[in-house]
């Protein structure tokens, strides 16, 4: 991405974004990635010119930009962040003003936008930018206002990773307001150190950080803490998966839960377990704008993705604060700690491989390969469950098998990419 690519976004998002509507506003928020000065700028000049207002809200977590956008009446709201990707990467999120990312159409209208010759509109039309200085107190107090009134973490030892990402201070100061004990890693963002041996994509460091703090738990968010990992005292890891059904728990106890939102990558274990609690688990596409759409058409007040993007009714996208706040919630009001649950909850053996492919859509289109897929899954039979599909965001095929032997998932999921390596190299 480089500059001129960004300030031609800037520019259509804010003619398609904010078409007919008078003096209109965007909210802009980043991780700390030292790319984002260089894009938060350029995303500030093409909104101005397209005559947007602009409102600069610093490092803040991806759902504290949706949550904000909502609650200022902004027209739209935009994160600059690659989530759990290393600092290299950057990328661009849009929220629409109710909170929600945005829908194909408008995004293929940016699109087809960025196609025409940039503009300016006059020069008393122009927009103008200003800093909402207490974005993050904002955030931090809606957090806690999800937390019971009843209900405190006094006496808990927490150990937050903020990733060296975008929660690396409301995070703490979350948890801390809310009287737990808050031991921290991961708080101290260099702009290139984001991600790196830290966070939900490397729990090893919280691992052995509660263990030497000798702490109730452990939360690890990713670089804009839209997922969250968890880790109990035993070192137990929780994915999200886990979380998920533990927070179903929660929800059925106290009034009932009609169903749950998950992926096609969500743990058969974790729909098993669901059902034999009169609970249905439907799976939709990767991504929790799909988990999201999903919800909203079922009217299920509680899905989310085994990576640790959770979505509750009280957010609009994945919320890794808020998701442990749930959680933390639940073992308060029942008086229980979080390694108690752990192995009543049987989660398959997954096993994930990825391989370089070029055209990864038309490889799976192959009569071959077709019959390859369809020949490893019937002889998982019912011990398990195998998933091809290609990255959304990568030249790559990704192949997922589960099984509750690990032995029987890695070999089939090893057999299937030889199988299938060897049609790509057909190609």
């Amino acid at each position: 991405m480089t500059p001129e690519w960004i300030l031609r976004l800037g520019w259509a998002a804010g003619r398609v974004l904010t078409n007919g509507v008078q003096r209109p506003r965007v909210l802009i928020g980043k991780d700390t990635r030292l790319s984002g000065y260089l894009l938060e700028s350029a995303l500030e000049s093409g909104l101005a010119a397209a005559g947007v207002d602009v409102l600069l809200v610093g490092p803040l977590p991806t759902p504290a930009i949706a949550y904000l956008t909502r609650t200022l009446r902004a027209d739209a709201g935009i994160v600059i962040s690659a989530s759990h990707n290393p600092y290299e990467d950057n990328g661009i999120k849009f929220f629409s003003g109710d909170g929600l990312k945005l829908p194909d159409q408008t995004e293929a209208a940016i699109e087809a936008e960025m196609a025409k010759p940039l503009g300016c509109v006059a020069p008393a039309a122009l927009g103008k930018a200003r800093r909402l200085e207490d974005a993050a107190g904002r955030y931090v107090e809606y957090c806690k206002t999800t937390f019971p009134a009843d209900l405190d973490l006094r006496g808990l030892r927490i150990v937050v990773d903020a990733a060296h990402g975008a929660a690396y201070k409301v995070a703490p100061m979350v948890f801390t307001e809310l009287g737990a004990e808050v031991h921290t890693i991961g708080t101290q963002p260099n702009g290139i150190n984001i991600n790196e041996g830290v966070g939900s994509t490397a729990p090893a460091a919280l691992l052995a950080t509660v263990k030497n703090a000798e702490a109730d738990l452990g939360i690890a968010l990713d670089g804009d803490a839209d997922r969250v990992l968890l880790i109990d005292s035993q070192g137990n890891l929780w994915d999200g998966d886990a979380i998920l059904w533990l927070l179903a728990q929660a929800m059925q106890e106290q009034s009932g839960l009609a169903g749950v939102v998950g992926t096609v990558m969500s743990n058969l274990g974790l729909e098993r377990a669901l059902a034999q609690m009169g609970i249905p688990l439907v799976r939709a596409p990767v991504g929790d704008r799909y988990v999201l759409e999903a919800m909203r058409r079922l009217g299920y007040p509680l899905g989310g993705e085994n990576s640790g993007h959770i979505i509750t009714p009280a957010n609009t996208t994945g919320d890794g604060i808020l998701a442990a706040l749930q959680v933390l919630a639940y073992l308060r009001r029942r008086g229980s700690s979080l390694q108690e649950w752990f192995g009543k909850l049987h989660l398959f053996s997954q096993v994930l491989l990825s391989m370089p492919v070029r055209g990864a859509r038309e490889l799976l289109q192959k009569p071959a390969v077709k019959i390859a897929i369809e020949e490893s899954a019937l002889a998982l039979g019912t011990a398990g469950r195998l998933l091809v599909r290609p990255s959304g965001t990568e030249p790559l095929l990704r192949i997922m098998v589960e099984a509750e032997d690990y032995d029987l998932a890695e070999q089939s999921a090893k057999g299937l990419q030889q199988k299938i390596q060897a049609f790509a190299e057909e190609q």
